[in-house]
């Protein structure tokens, strides 16, 4: 009978409150950061969902948003000039592992506004000296698209921009510092070139969306799985026979 009473008491569930303390802070917090991740992965679908939407409709003419900002990622045709005097090289963008530049440029559109124009990357040709930019002349007609604001995340560059400077490198965007260096009322907002058959159009492989609604995803099941594997092990130390003796164990009788 004592010996029946041993197995049951060592087979019953008893983790221990140390183990249920332990368990019930890390469990939420795995559950809420898988949670999170598929909410990040919902939110990275519906903007390539809009991305994509957007692309199939007909580029906008500037002058269509005289009063308002487009929307993110909306073509636009842009009609008017690039100001050579006021170009600024974005550092720090890699293609293919190679480093390089992405060149922003001053452009004045037939509708008067002033734009922030990305006209694609160039590859370092010497650390020391800077890429030669060439200014197409005349009246263009350009194929872009608006780009999201930069967010509160970006700061300006630890490298300012003197006025007068040509071809200044930036280590980060803000179209605050410079319109304060251009002394030009470039819009809040910027664009980049789509059309690469451009004069202006430099190398237009843009990098994708920083991460993918599959990684999100991804992410999301390794939390999950964290989750999975700690109610795992806490069912298994709950159930694991108690091997510290049996000191208070009544003593065996013959």
């Amino acid at each position: 009978m004592l010996l029946a009473e041993r197995v049951a008491r060592s087979h019953r569930f008893a983790p221990g409150w140390p183990l249920w303390v332990f368990t019930l802070t890390l469990l939420p917090v795995l559950l809420a950061l898988g949670t999170w991740q598929l909410q990040r992965a919902a939110e990275k679908q519906q903007m390539q969902a809009s991305i994509d939407a957007l692309h199939q409709t007909p580029a906008m003419p500037l002058s269509a948003f005289a009063q308002t900002q487009p929307s993110d990622w909306q073509p636009l045709i842009l009609r008017g000039q690039l100001e050579a005097r006021h170009i600024w090289l974005l550092d720090n963008r890699t293609r293919d592992g190679r480093a390089g530049v992405e060149v922003l440029q001053a452009f004045q559109d037939t509708s008067g506004q002033w734009l922030l124009v990305n006209r694609g990357w160039l590859p370092w040709p010497d650390r020391r000296q800077a890429p030669q930019i060439e200014t197409p002349s005349g009246e263009l007609q350009l194929l872009a698209e608006k780009l999201p604001d930069s967010g509160t995340g970006w700061r300006p560059g630890s490298r300012r921009c003197e006025a007068g400077t040509a071809n200044c490198v930036v280590a980060q965007l803000d179209l605050a510092a410079l319109r304060l260096q251009s002394g030009i009322a470039l819009q809040d907002w910027s664009v980049r070139l789509t059309g690469a058959g451009s004069a202006a159009a430099l190398q237009l492989d843009w990098p994708a969306l920083p991460m993918s609604a599959s990684r999100h995803t991804g992410y999301a099941v390794q939390w999950f799985s964290l989750a999975a594997a700690l109610i795992a092990l806490f069912i298994w130390a709950g159930f694991r026979p108690d091997h510290r003796g049996n000191n208070n164990d009544e003593p065996d009788r013959a």
